[in-house]
């Protein structure tokens, strides 16, 4: 098994949005101290006494900046080839190692890392070698993938 890197998918634009995301992350902990864990954002607008407005406003950035992007460029093509019922199965095991591990893979992966976190270290090992061992049983021994 190799693992090949399609340079062709990186382009400027790409690097334009990973740079959005480092400065609206550095601005959101600088500003008022929280953490862009988007698990934990979307997660306390399920609770209506705690909605704060940056919350509202970060997730609604979230959906309106594709919208945003498409007026200059159109968006890639989205193919999903698998079951409904596999999906809803993933989501559901990603929503419970969000639960279980305190936050998400932008929260841990990106925040954390960056404030050099142990536990956002180990969380990051940590779904990623998951992450790797669960593709490899989809694909090489279930046949889902």
């Amino acid at each position: 098994m190799s693992i090949q890197i399609d340079w062709q998918a990186f382009t400027s634009i790409s690097l334009v949005g990973g740079l959005m995301l480092g400065v609206a992350t550095v601005i959101l902990l600088l500003g008022i101290g929280r953490i862009a864990g988007i698990s934990g954002i979307f997660s306390s607008l399920l609770k209506p006494k705690r909605v704060e407005m940056w919350q509202v406003l970060f997730i609604l950035g979230l959906i309106i900046s594709p919208m945003l992007y498409q007026l200059v460029r159109p968006l890639p093509e989205v193919a999903i080839s698998t079951s409904v019922p596999l999906l809803i199965g993933a989501g559901l095991l990603v929503g419970f190692g969000t639960r279980l591990g305190s936050g998400c893979t932008s929260g841990h992966g990106i925040c954390g890392n960056a404030r050099l976190s142990p536990r956002s270290l180990a969380a990051t090992v940590t779904f990623m070698l998951f992450g790797i061992v669960t593709v490899y049983i989809g694909r090489h021994v279930l046949g889902l993938l």
